[in-house]
């Protein structure tokens, strides 16, 4: 059914309390929850380092993606959230190294706090799949 609801998790502690999934899949169209780089113990991966950080984010969103049937080329539309805009060129850096032939439409923002004062980054993700794909 091109248009059912599919949902997948990605063991983030806070999914079950807050009532969220990491990725929302209807039809053609997946969206990825804002994701941080969270382990499933809850413990922060790559704290102090906002490269770092990006590259544990993308390799949880790119789980997430591929449980959905899609993967980065897919990806349509990126919300990066900084807690401190200044790390704007590690955090492009990581994106790059996955879009840079894609090019999404993108957004960075800086924001004053994010769940766990540990985290620098939290990124979003939206993707299209094409019809050729779409029969998941």
């Amino acid at each position: 059914m091109a248009g059912a609801r599919v949902q997948v998790g990605s063991g983030s502690p806070w999914e079950p309390k807050v009532g969220y999934s990491r990725a929302v899949r209807v039809g053609s169209h997946i969206s990825v929850a804002g994701t941080t780089a969270t382990a499933k113990d809850g413990s922060v991966l790559s704290p102090g380092d906002p490269y770092g950080q990006t590259k544990a984010i993308f390799a949880i969103v790119g789980s997430a993606l591929e449980a959905m049937g899609a993967s980065f080329s897919d990806v349509v539309r990126t919300r990066i959230f900084l807690k401190d805009i200044t790390h704007w060129q590690e955090v492009g850096r990581a994106h790059v190294e996955i879009f840079s032939e894609i090019r999404p439409a993108s957004t960075m923002v800086e924001v004053s706090r994010l769940i766990d004062p540990a985290h620098l980054v939290e990124i979003e993700v939206d993707a299209i799949i094409a019809e050729a794909k779409s029969g998941f």
